[in-house]
């Protein structure tokens, strides 16, 4: 599969009703909020969050994971994954397939580590470091590994700074924390949970939101794409996980959240990222007559404007233009035209 040749940008929106979108661990867990403007927020880590488990649900390989049923560091999970994967036979063959001088000195390595030592720990001894091509070659495991078998790396990136593989990747997909479009109330409640915290679990109130509809800008970059190797199929099980992820972990707390819009920008070549801003600016939430801020609690509350958003994209899409296409997803409650 080929890896992506254009820029995109996407909006993406979805509800929160009666649950907490993003707990903030400092603030007794409750929903992240700027409360000068009753904004609700919540990150782009627990986005990816979802997404990542949606992959490993559906069997892709996830990197950034927990390792078996502990939270290790991203450095140690590489040494994990490192001695997993390279006592693999067709791993091995597969990540030297076009590379064989780096096979040889992969080989050569293997042979020679001592009783006991494992994989990673030769690939990474002091000694070995000193050797220009060990480095190559450790660079070379490392890129293999992301494009081959990792799809998350691919979308998201990673920094790896264990020793002798100490490399960043810079992830083609992007996106912003994500703010609510209307003002949000937080629920009162005195009911008690129990929340886990590195490990241990300590007692909380049972912080909720009433009505938040969530929107997030992000971006989707081919020169990024050049180093961690996103290509088209990627790009389609990002759209499908971001869309449908965020229903399938229905956990007490995140229950009653569902997608709402998804709309990427295809660029046509020439066009960059960030043409038309931040697509969020183009869309205008308000809530319906006779109805005040605080009192909604739906979709159906709320006037969702899009015509900024479809004029940029119709004045804008055609041959010698910047938009090449538009994927639009939504739901049967959101009107867009386009």
């Amino acid at each position: 599969m080929s890896i992506i040749s254009n820029n995109s940008d996407f909006l993406f929106l979805y509800e929160a009703i009666q649950s907490n979108p993003n707990g903030d661990p400092d603030q007794e867990n409750k929903p992240r909020m700027d409360y000068d403007t009753k904004t609700n927020l919540v990150t782009d880590v627990r986005v990816k969050r979802f997404i990542r488990d949606y992959l490993k649900w559906h069997q892709h390989s996830v990197f950034v994971d927990m390792e078996g049923d502990s939270q290790v560091s991203v450095d140690t999970k590489l040494i994990h994954v490192l001695n997993r994967l390279l006592e693999d036979d067709q791993v091995v063959d597969k990540i030297f397939q076009n590379a064989p001088d780096q096979k040889k000195r992969y080989e050569e390595i293997i042979a020679s580590r001592k009783k006991d030592e494992t994989i990673a720990d030769a690939l990474k001894n002091k000694n070995n470091l000193k050797k220009k091509e060990n480095q190559e070659l450790n660079y070379h495991i490392l890129k293999e590994m992301v494009k081959q078998i990792y799809p998350d790396i691919r979308m998201f990136g990673s920094a790896f700074a264990a020793q002798g593989f100490t490399k960043s990747y810079t992830g083609a997909i992007q996106l912003n924390w994500g703010y609510s479009l209307n003002p949000v109330e937080l629920m009162d409640s005195d009911s008690l949970v129990t929340i886990m915290n590195d490990g241990s679990s300590t007692f909380g109130k049972d912080y909720r939101v009433h009505y938040s509809l969530l929107a997030f800008n992000g971006t989707i970059n081919r020169f990024a794409a050049q180093t961690t190797g996103l290509n088209e199929n990627d790009v389609a099980i990002f759209r499908d996980a971001i869309w449908n992820s965020i229903t399938a972990l229905p956990t007490r707390s995140k229950l009653n959240q569902y997608p709402k819009l998804y709309l990427e920008i295809i660029y046509n070549d020439g066009f960059h990222n960030g043409c038309f801003g931040d697509l969020r600016n183009l869309v205008d939430t308000q809530p319906k007559d006779g109805i005040q801020d605080k009192q909604v609690r739906s979709l159906k509350d709320l006037k969702v404007d899009f015509s900024s958003l479809e004029s940029i994209i119709q004045e804008n899409k055609g041959t010698n233009k910047p938009i090449k296409d538009v994927i639009v997803k939504k739901a049967p409650d959101i009107q867009i035209n386009l």
